[in-house]
């Protein structure tokens, strides 16, 4: 009996110890068992009229949105991940038959807001998005000192953390002109009955609800890996993420290939369903957000690259590249190239706790931050029948446009019921080319950002930080300028707060604030003092 009780004793202690070491892993095993994800089936799309309407029609829409796609990703702009190694060629593509907007801006430093800022035409923080929805015990893991224990106390729901219904999406209102309007990919702006897709005007949906997805199993023959351990993320991302998606408000079930390679064959799909009407996709990819998964096909055709990290973060873009490759060439074999507006975009900027150096090149920042390489963002429109190739427009242009501009673009007005923060960027830069002057606005917290004309202005309101940049001559944001130019800081301190006292309060209450590093990855932090903002979230 004695003996019983030591083994009984010794199995509670076990078990409270890999409790104390693996509580996070929680979140994962109790939606495994709520939410179960089942096998693969087949998803049938509706489809429209068997030929087309008579008639001038308005543009199809499709808006491809990269997930934490650094500025150096890509190879439009002359550099490229591995030192320009990986062409993008499609990506490319849209921008050289199309208009590069030499100045984009993505509405957040972090996901959920930016897509807020894009499907609402709004700054997030008019709507009360202000933060990117958290599970408590992914703060406490993530953050470290920096986790605000007091408001985890009651707090609401993660599944409730979304864009309230009473924002008007870019679906709801592309309805009024007849729009088949589909939501494929990330979802990100709520989880909860009245916060999916469905619930804010997309007519069908393909992809997931959460703010990350497992791109294959982890132990699937054709998935290479790279796991960040110094990445306190990615250590809660790889127990609790599923290879799962919904179709509309189904079940979970699992896709039966790459996530990448999923979600492009199904936009295929959706533009021979909808080749006879007017439809607008929203092709929200998760590459390459972490965990970093690639197809093992694309690793291999890579091997030039010696750092396993950046050769599979390598071989994610390979594959979003091919995949948005298959959606333009849909469009030429459908017919309907000439009369589809295209626009490619990332959320935000490259992360750094990834630990790739160079993602953001040349710009400093993150991911989270608002520095430029936070929010510095590709900006391309491809429309035919509309834009000449290979324009240009240079005066800073932001996500928060693309709801005025497709709007336009389908002969629709922007509502006049409340604020809305964008305009229809191809008027000012093709219809009537003239310059654009309106401020950029971003919140977290009591870190706050205003920027107009090229001047950019960033405090940091817990600690009296303050940067004034002239990003005219200094696009890099190494010359802060606010103790020699009194004059430019005190006329955009007085724009900034005239705008911040327009936002709301947000819709629930920050779990984080901790410092994030701007000029360093977080597996090569120094030791000594460093610049940093406080991120809130």
């Amino acid at each position: 009996m004695k003996r019983f009780l030591v083994i009984v004793l010794a199995l509670i202690a076990a078990g409270i110890w890999a409790f104390s070491q693996y509580w996070y892993y929680l979140p994962g095993i109790i939606s495994g068992i709520v939410d179960p994800v089942g096998e693969h089936r087949q998803v049938v799309w509706q489809s429209g009229p068997t030929e087309p309407a008579g008639g001038e029609q308005p543009p199809n829409i499709i808006l491809i949105v990269a997930d934490d796609l650094g500025f150096n990703d890509i190879t439009f702009y002359g550099g490229g991940i591995a030192d320009g190694t990986v062409p993008t060629p499609n990506i490319d593509a849209i921008a050289e038959q199309g208009i590069h907007f030499t100045n984009g801006y993505a509405g957040n430093g972090t996901c959920a807001p930016s897509r807020a800022a894009l499907l609402t035409g709004r700054f997030a923080t008019r709507s009360g998005f202000e933060f990117t929805p958290a599970r408590p015990e992914f703060a406490r893991l993530t953050a470290g000192d920096g986790y605000i224990a007091d408001n985890a106390e009651n707090y609401p729901p993660s599944d409730t953390l979304g864009l309230p219904g009473s924002e008007l999406t870019l679906a709801e209102l592309l309805a009024q002109r007849g729009y088949h309007s589909v939501a494929l990919g990330k979802w990100h702006l709520g989880e909860a009955e009245g916060y999916r897709p469905l619930d804010q005007g997309f007519n069908e949906f393909l992809g997931f609800l959460p703010g990350a997805a497992m791109f294959l199993p982890e132990d699937d023959a054709n998935a290479v890996n790279s796991k960040q351990d110094f990445d306190p993320i990615d250590r809660f991302l790889w127990p609790n993420l599923s290879y799962a998606v919904r179709h509309n408000n189904s079940g979970r079930f699992h896709p039966n290939s790459h996530m990448t390679d999923y979600f492009s064959r199904h936009a295929v799909k959706v533009i021979e369903a909808n080749r006879n009407r007017p439809f607008f996709l929203y092709l929200a990819y998760n590459a390459p957000h972490t965990p970093l998964q690639a197809e093992k096909a694309d690793y291999d055709a890579l091997a030039h690259i010696t750092g396993h990290t950046e050769r599979t973060y390598a071989g994610m873009l390979r594959g979003l590249d091919r995949g948005i490759g298959q959606v333009l060439k849909a469009l030429d074999d459908n017919g309907i190239a000439d009369n589809t507006m295209v626009i490619f975009t990332s959320d935000n900027g490259g992360a750094g706790y990834v630990g790739l150096p160079d993602l953001n090149k040349p710009y400093r920042g993150w991911k989270i931050t608002f520095f430029e390489g936070g929010i510095r963002a590709p900006y391309f429109f491809r429309w035919p029948e509309r834009i000449p190739a290979g324009s240009q427009y240079d005066p800073a242009v932001a996500h928060i446009d693309i709801f005025a501009t497709a709007l336009a673009a389908a002969g629709l007005p922007v509502p006049d019921d409340r604020t809305i923060d964008g305009v229809d960027v191809l008027d000012y830069a093709i219809t009537n080319p003239r310059p654009l002057r309106r401020p950029l606005f971003w919140r977290t917290g009591g870190y706050k950002v205003v920027q107009q004309d090229g001047w950019k202005l960033q405090l940091q309101e817990q600690n009296g930080k303050t940067w004034l940049f002239n990003l005219n001559v200094d696009p890099t944001e190494t010359i802060n300028l606010s103790e020699t130019n009194p004059d430019r800081l005190a006329k955009l301190k007085a724009l900034l707060y005239r705008l911040d006292e327009q936002m709301v309060e947000p819709l629930w209450p920050a779990l984080v604030e901790t410092p994030i590093s701007i000029d360093h990855t977080i597996d090569t932090l120094p030791e000594t003092d460093h610049e940093t903002i406080l991120w809130t979230n």
